[in-house]
């Protein structure tokens, strides 16, 4: 758990320096039934102003979602049955429900599989499917 705080700490740190698409990042450590932590990324959009991701890591797994948009409001059945076919055509994450209704794009990977170039795949990823 340890080397995955340390690269995702880093990784974060050289996107914000670099200028690019990463505007903030926050981690926190959360302190329930397991040690945990989560950061809070936010990333500037080109058709959304900004596009927050959040990573999770857990002892063996981490997790990592991004709101795509609150829950729909008319046409439920056409917006469940288009996320649903969008589904196969996702790399690394898929759409889900959250409590509140809202849709998220989610995924997790294996912790010890946690690297700058998996994270940029994860961070793209989210941040193109939600701008898209």
């Amino acid at each position: 758990m340890a080397a995955a705080v340390g690269c995702i700490d880093a990784w974060a740190e050289r996107e914000l320096a670099a200028g690019g698409f990463l505007v903030a990042a926050e981690r926190q450590e959360v302190t329930d039934r397991t040690a945990s932590y989560r950061w809070y990324l936010r990333f500037k959009g080109d058709e959304k102003d900004f596009i927050t991701v959040w990573f999770t890591l857990k002892q063996r797994t981490l997790h990592f979602e991004a709101q795509f948009m609150p829950a729909p409001e008319t046409n439920q059945a056409d917006v469940y049955a288009y996320l649903l076919r969008r589904n196969a055509h996702l790399f690394g994450v898929w759409f889900a429900l959250g409590p509140d209704g809202a849709v998220y794009l989610v995924g997790r990977v294996p912790a010890r599989l946690v690297d700058d170039d998996e994270l940029d795949r994860i961070a793209g990823s989210c941040v193109h499917y939600t701008d898209e």
